[in-house]
């Protein structure tokens, strides 16, 4: 009756067995798939994430809203050797996975979480690309098309140099935990494209620099810069802008030239010349409205522009001031007599020139600087 017992609880306790087999299996396995999640600390801390930037087209670039249009290829390599292959398959090749199937593999392992912090709104496209070396490197490529923002300084137009920046960041994680860095294969890495072209601008070479972000509790966070540097094409500006001030600075100096001295008697009215100073004036105010509302940006900071618009402002209130005082009250004759008003008077039309031209030519030259 034992044995009969005996063999009939057999069966059951195999079941129990197995289930208790089959249960510690899975719990393994959880804890396997927990741990791939979790930061790689095989090599120590900080993990370094090496970074690259390429730019693969920009279409469009405004300095007065600091937007640019681009698609950029953002590479980021680590080392994870839980995710090695066997020493058997050290010479195999790299297993790949794309859009769908890399975010997938993805959301099973660790991975920066690198964002663009610049990028405005969502993405107009966005893929990924995700390879693991039989040595445990990852390799994750991303390509984004989308608008950014960058900084702009306008400080030298029309001779100005630009960043359009890429800015990459490791918000989840400090810079005790995650490091960005870059390397001379990052650096040949970042380029851009050589069909990349931007009406207006030429391009330049692509730069890398590490800028961390402060965070909570006086931690930071790891942050790399990317940079396309863009040249603007001085031509369409100097015909547009330049030109047309300069010229403008005339308009007070023919108020000044345009009238004559004999025997210590002015020979044309103030009221003629006056109507030219005003309408001089009137230029320069349509002139300082049509640059501005195509350049927006370049009322905010001082440059060039904005010194050559005070420049012509205050040539006219000197050319209105000379006809009011010389002209039309005959200061300097009441006071000293006609033949001191005429020296002073003659001095004064090679001197305000020079003076004028000499101040607009050091702004221009300092901008070229």
């Amino acid at each position: 009756m034992k044995g009969a017992l005996l063999t009939g609880a057999l069966p059951a306790l195999r079941r129990s067995l197995l289930l208790a087999a089959l249960w510690l299996l899975a719990l393994g396995t959880a804890a396997s798939a927990q741990a791939l999640t979790d930061l790689p600390t095989a090599r120590g801390l900080p993990l370094t994430v090496q970074v690259g930037v390429a730019f693969v087209d920009v279409s469009a670039f405004s300095e007065n809203t600091g937007l640019f249009t681009a698609t950029v290829d953002v590479r980021l390599r680590w080392q994870d050797s839980r995710l090695a292959s066997p020493p058997a398959e050290a010479g195999a090749p790299p297993r790949i996975w794309r859009d769908a199937e890399a975010d997938a593999r993805l959301a099973e392992i660790w991975s920066p979480g690198v964002a663009l912090t610049n990028l405005k709104d969502e993405p107009t496209y966005q893929a990924r690309g995700l390879r693991i070396f039989a040595d445990g490197t990852v390799e994750l490529m991303s390509r984004t098309s989308g608008d950014f923002s960058t900084p702009v300084d306008v400080g030298r137009f029309p001779f100005d140099h630009q960043q359009l920046e890429i800015s990459l960041a490791t918000r989840q994680s400090t810079t005790h935990a995650v490091v960005l860095a870059y390397d001379q294969d990052d650096l040949d890495f970042s380029q851009a494209a050589a069909t990349v072209s931007l009406d207006g601008w030429e391009t330049g070479f692509v730069t890398l620099a590490s800028k961390p972000l402060s965070g909570w509790y006086n931690a930071s966070h790891a942050r790399v810069v990317a940079g396309l540097e863009v040249q603007r094409r001085v031509g369409l500006a100097v015909a547009a802008i330049f030109i047309p001030l300069l010229a403008s600075l005339l308009i007070p100096m023919l108020a000044l030239w345009l009238n004559r001295i004999d025997d210590g008697v002015f020979q044309i009215e103030t009221f003629e010349l006056v109507n030219l100073i005003v309408g001089g004036l009137f230029a320069v105010i349509a002139l300082n409205f049509t640059i501005y509302s195509s350049y927006t940006a370049l009322a905010s900071s001082n440059n060039s522009v904005n010194q050559l618009f005070a420049l012509n402002y205050a040539t006219l209130g000197i050319s209105l001031l000379v006809n009011i005082l010389f002209y039309r009250f005959q200061v300097f004759e009441r006071l000293f007599g006609r033949l001191v008003q005429a020296e002073i008077y003659r001095f004064l039309m090679w001197a305000i020139p020079v003076i004028v031209f000499t101040l607009a030519l050091s702004f221009i030259f300092t901008a070229l600087a």
